[in-house]
Formats: C-alpha cells, structure tokens, sequence
C-alpha cells in the first residue's frame, strides 16, 4: 500500500522496475503496519538515512575494513553478476505488459518526464563539468555524469506522489517505463557522455549490460504466463534479492575501490562540494519541473507527477548497471555521488510531498466555507 491513499484503494508496487497497478482489497481492517505513526517518528525518520541506506553505509564501512581480496574478490565479483542477472530476470517475470503500455495514455506527461530524466539532468552535469572542471576530481565529476543519465526511481516516485495527492497510476506507469528504458538507454548516455569524456569502455559496455541486464529482463517477462504467479506469491524472495543484489555490488565494488586508496583520493573538502553539486542538480531539476508544468498547463496532479518522477535517479539500478559498465577500482568513486543523492532526493522530496499534501488539505477545508457562502 502506498502512504497517503485511503485503504482500499491504493495501488501495489514494488522497488526496482516490476511496477503493477491493482486494487488492494477493500472492507478489511488497516493493518497494525500501515496504522498512522507519531508525528516526532515521521519527522526524525524524514531527516535519518532509511534503513536501506544504512546498510549500503554498513556495507562500505565492512568493504573499507575488511576488503575481498585475491580469490575470494573473484568470487564475490562471480556472485554480484549472478545476483544482478537474477534481480533483472525476476523483474521481468513481475512486471505486467498491461501496466507498463497503460503509459501511452498521457503520452505528453510521460515524454516531458522522460525528457527531464534523460536530457536535462546530463545537459546540467554537463555543464557543470564544463564551467567548474576543477571543483571535483575527475573520478567524482565521472559519478556526477553517471547520475545524470539514470533512470527515475519506482517505489519513492509513487510513495511521494500518493502522499502529495498527485495523479498515482501515471506516477506507476511513467516511473515503471523510466526503469524499462533506463536499462537500454543509461548505457547509450554512458557510451556517448562519458567515453568522449575518456571515461567508461564505450560500446563495448552497451553490449554487456544489455547481455547482463536486459537479457535475463526479457527472458524472465516471455516466461512470466507459466513463473509469474509464483513469483507474486513470494515477493520475499524479490526483496532478498533486490537488497542482496546490491549489497554484494557494493561490497565488490568498494573492496576494489579500497585496494586503489580511494578515501585517499577525497579529502573532506571534496565530498562536501559532492553534496554541493548534487544538491544544485537536485534543485535546479525540481525548480525545472515545478514551474515548467505549470507554464505548460498541467494540473497539480500531473505535476506531482513530474515534479516526482522527473527529478529521481535510482539507485537500485545504477548500482549494478555501475557494476557492468566499469573497471573495478573505478566503481567505488562513481557510485559515491548517486549514495549521496539518494538521500538528498529521499530528504528534500519527503517536504515536498508534505508541503502538496497541506495544500490541499487547506484547499479541501476551504470548500465546505465556499459553498456555504454562496
């Protein structure tokens, strides 16, 4: 169930790219978990890192202090690649063919956010790079472009879409088709962004991720008719391997990263202009979203939707695709700026979506006086 939508009638979804809309079951009591929390728990758990992020930063701390080394790195590489490929191909065997072409409804909506997630965001890194070339290293400004080019996120697009009373299955259906083209897509943006930038194996690494990544997808969508409702009974095992997944990504990557001294390479002073530079792309793409939808005459619910949609990068799928498209000791550094952004967009679209929510609220109350007046 997603917060913000009367019980009942919400809509399922899931992290990563298998996104479905169905109705939950109505006349049932609310569930204990899904009960309102106090109000100083909602504020501290808006400003804390989610619980996913600490375990990413528990996973750095263990990769810094106790790095795979010699075979057993190659073995944990072995595994991270087997785990993503598993993670891809139970995706596809979630995801329904009728949600995802349910898009094509509000096809003006969906492009403006595609266009948002996959052009703006690289023309301002760009740019960034191109005015400010000394600011960061040029492991860290790598990161910054590979941010850029990511697909939106899925469950925190339509999470802060419900709760800002915005227009929820067109957050579904365009969070879901910004993962599905991501997987073909961020890789194009990689070959084209970062290889002229001397950065990254070209086209080379298109080919691999689309053999690792989309591959397994499309296999695991073609056999969804005869797996797909055993793998809705167990969405368990979806979350193991998505977490899992990430977390050996993570370890294997920071491992390398360590070997080559990479918290030597970032002094203090380095990863504080990081948080600087993604909170500038940040804002700069919410400002964007937010007045553009409103000069092209969207209503607030469409713009929730861009707003939302259009300023995510998603983390779950830039840690592996990371994983494919660079060498080992080069994955530590680029994945630092999208840990970082992750929970910047968690912390500053979690007021936001509070912020829609109270409007309304207030635009709803006022009603009742507005008629009554008349």
């Amino acid at each position: 169930m997603i917060n913000g939508v009367p019980y009942g009638r919400g809509f399922s979804y899931d992290a990563g790219i298998g996104c479905y809309a169905t109705p939950l079951p109505a006349g049932k009591p609310m569930p204990e978990a899904l009960a309102p929390r106090p109000h100083k728990e909602i504020i501290m758990k808006r400003y804390l890192p989610d619980r996913f992020t600490q375990m990413l930063l528990a996973t750095v701390l263990l990769a810094t202090l106790l790095p795979a080394r010699g075979q057993f790195e190659d073995w944990m590489r072995v595994a991270s690649n087997v785990a993503i490929a598993l993670l891809f191909f139970l995706h596809g065997a979630r995801l329904s063919r009728a949600a995802a072409l349910a898009g094509f409804r509000q096809p003006r909506l969906h492009l403006l956010t595609l266009a948002c997630t996959f052009v703006l965001f690289p023309v301002l890194g760009l740019t960034l790079k191109a005015l400010f070339p000394d600011m960061l290293t040029p492991q860290l400004w790598l990161g910054i472009l590979f941010v850029c080019t990511l697909p939106s996120t899925v469950q925190s697009s339509i999470a802060f879409t419900s709760i800002a009373r915005g227009n929820v299955p067109a957050a579904i259906c365009g969070a879901t088709a910004s993962n599905l083209l991501g997987i073909v897509i961020t890789p194009l943006l990689v070959a084209l962004l970062l290889h002229r930038q001397h950065a990254g194996g070209g086209w080379h690494d298109v080919l691999s991720i689309l053999l690792q990544l989309l591959l397994p997808f499309v296999l695991g969508n073609v056999l969804r008719p005869w797996i797909g409702k055993w793998v809705e009974a167990h969405r368990s095992i979806l979350t193991v391997v998505d977490r899992g997944s990430i977390l050996l990504a993570v370890y294997a990557a920071f491992s390398a990263a360590v070997a080559q001294g990479v918290w030597h390479l970032f002094p203090p002073s380095q990863l504080a202009l990081l948080i600087l530079v993604n909170a500038f792309l940040l804002g700069a793409v919410l400002l964007v979203t937010t007045y553009g939808s409103r000069a092209l005459g969207f209503s607030r619910p469409d713009e929730i939707v861009l707003v939302f949609c259009g300023s995510k990068k998603s983390l779950a799928s830039g840690i592996p695709m990371a994983s494919v498209l660079f060498s080992g000791g080069t994955v530590g550094a680029v994945l630092l700026p999208i840990m970082i952004f992750h929970q910047m967009q968690l912390m500053l679209c979690a007021v936001l979506a509070r912020r829609y929510a109270e409007r309304a609220d207030r635009e709803d109350a006022a009603l009742p006086v507005a008629d009554a007046a008349r």
